[in-house]
């Protein structure tokens, strides 16, 4: 993607070297987002296997951190335009002429061949191989389907459900049920995480001209439908660890617990008259459900050792 006169004015890209500092680069690599591919591949690996690997674990983070941060900058070099249309990403490095996108295309890839490498010589194979089918889901399809599909959101939780699964691979492909639960729950997850985002941002997404589900039905009620929808099926996947035996009922009764906690805000955001303030709670209550549902999984795992 070359850079456009919008984005970037000359001075802006002669003078961004000297005032590009590491905050900078590490802002590219969209650390929490990239935290949560990391948490959810670690997640994968200790609910899977019996013995934690100190070392193993270790080449597993900064393997998948590398992949992740990687692929964060280079979707930043991908819809830098796009970014400077929409007031909440226009001051990201690239549209706000910090980062040149020649440097965030080489820091990106050079942080993806060294995260693949790493899962690759020091930990696994498979690991490495679902490392790079999550870069190539992000980078090849769902990025390009923002800007033509009103299916990206679902497009994109593929990719987003595949860290749990890198994780499950180091693990040596123990208790495929449990692997499989995890991309489950991530999948199911993102739709009401990211259909309340795109409703409380759809006039940026508007502006940029991506056809968001909250774009292409402006009333809001097949969001809301869907995000109810998808809310019941994030209950029920976070019941399948217990089913499949692999988790206690315990684990059970509190994901049962937070999933109707979720569940009440997506019931409200049906109302059109609650829907924006619902919108922006059902976004932070699905920020706070995820590493509360996770921790229990991973608890439950080694207290009960199913």
């Amino acid at each position: 993607m070359t850079e456009t006169g919008d984005k970037l004015s000359p001075a802006a890209v002669v003078d961004a070297p000297s005032r590009a500092t590491w905050r900078h680069y590490l802002e590219l690599t969209k650390p929490r987002l990239s935290l949560l591919s990391v948490i959810t591949a670690l997640v994968g690996y200790l609910a899977a296997v019996p013995y934690w690997e100190l070392a193993r674990t270790g080449w597993l983070v900064l393997g998948t951190a590398f992949c992740a941060g990687g692929v964060a900058a280079l979707n930043m070099w991908m819809e830098s335009d796009t970014d400077a249309l929409m007031q909440r990403t226009a001051d990201r490095p690239i549209p706000a002429g910090l980062i040149p996108p020649g440097s965030a295309f080489v820091v990106g890839w050079v942080l993806c061949i060294a995260g693949l490498a790493i899962l690759f010589k020091l930990v696994n194979g498979l690991s490495a191989f679902l490392g790079l089918a999550t870069i190539v889901a992000y980078l090849a399809i769902y990025t390009p389907a923002k800007r033509w599909s009103r299916w990206n959101t679902e497009i994109g939780a593929i990719s987003g459900a595949l860290p749990p699964m890198i994780g499950w691979a180091a693990a040596g492909r123990s208790s495929p049920e449990l692997g499989w639960s995890l991309f489950a729950i991530l999948f199911t997850w993102q739709m009401p995480h990211f259909f309340s985002l795109a409703w409380t941002y759809r006039k940026d997404y508007a502006a940029a001209r991506m056809p968001m589900l909250s774009v292409v039905d402006p009333s809001g009620t097949k969001l809301a439908r869907r995000t109810f929808i998808w809310t019941v099926l994030l209950v029920a996947a976070s019941a399948m660890p217990t089913l499949l035996g692999r988790c206690s009922w315990y684990y059970f009764a509190f994901a049962l617990a937070l999933g109707l906690w979720f569940l009440r805000s997506a019931f409200v955001l049906l109302d059109p008259a609650r829907r924006d303030t619902e919108a922006r709670r059902l976004f932070f209550i699905s920020i706070s459900y995820l590493p509360m549902l996770l921790t229990l999984l991973v608890a439950d795992r080694v207290i009960f050792k199913l």
